[in-house]
């Protein structure tokens, strides 16, 4: 048995009951957190809080070399554990096939998201989101700038007045992680001088929900990672003054 458990967005506690429960009945438990993790805890607190030592694997282990993972499923029950929801990554999609094709039973057990975090906070109507983007850094994709496709996936969606989530570059390895002032300041230099909304620290007990033009958000810190960035679409009413009362919009957004 393979079970695909969610741990939600920010810390040893945002995992839900039904996680919870499947992570004591595994007899192994793996994780990967190169697609995102949880900022507001470490491995060690996981582990304690849950009673079960967790196997993190690097991509290569989960993608390349998924052996050690399958096999545990196969003879006993293993938890495979992400950040976020375990379903959201084509990578554990993947596994989850490759686990099927050995006639190994799976599940998933589903955690809160980025993606409805995102609309939650900002009050922003989920259903008008767009295609979301993952804004990288300069040195992650070889050039200067914004890529061409970030570009064009902001611009599609604009051209149908829906919003744009921006995920922001994790670089696990130099324990890196791209800024709301930083992706601001890439997308105003880009021509892109429109409303914002950078959203920090969501699934925490004080999330951070900031919003102004991208200029103005350049020169503003927005506390501890992990950062996102919404660019909304023209705004419904409703969607107007919930941005000036949740994220400080200006009145004239």
């Amino acid at each position: 048995m393979l079970t695909f458990i969610g741990l939600g967005l920010y810390d040893e506690r945002s995992i839900t009951l039904q996680g919870k429960d499947a992570l004591a009945d595994a007899d192994r438990a793996f994780a990967e957190f190169y697609t995102s993790f949880l900022a507001g805890t470490t491995i060690e607190t996981v582990e304690s809080t849950h009673d079960i030592e967790i196997t993190v694997r690097d991509r290569a282990g989960v993608e390349q070399d998924p052996g050690p993972i399958l096999d545990a499923a196969e003879s006993g029950h293993a938890a495979f554990l992400t950040a976020g929801d375990p379903m959201i990554s084509t990578t554990h999609v993947d596994l989850r096939l490759r686990a099927i094709d050995r006639g190994i039973e799976t599940r998933v057990v589903h955690g809160t998201t980025a993606q409805t975090a995102a609309s939650s906070l900002t009050g922003l109507q989920n259903y008008r989101f767009g295609k979301a983007t993952t804004l990288p850094f300069e040195r992650s994709h070889g050039g200067d700038g914004v890529p061409a496709s970030v570009i064009d996936t902001i611009d599609a969606n604009a051209e149908r007045d829906l919003h744009t989530l921006v995920y922001l570059d994790i670089d696990r390895e130099h324990e890196d992680y791209m800024t709301g002032d930083h992706a601001a300041r890439l997308l105003a230099d880009a021509g892109l001088d429109r409303l914002g909304v950078v959203v920090g620290q969501a699934g925490s007990d004080d999330p951070t929900v900031v919003a102004d033009t991208l200029s103005a958000l350049t020169d503003q810190s927005f506390g501890d990672p992990l950062h996102m960035l919404v660019l909304p679409g023209d705004l419904h009413p409703l969607e107007r003054d919930a941005l000036r009362e949740l994220a400080g919009a200006p009145v004239d957004s």
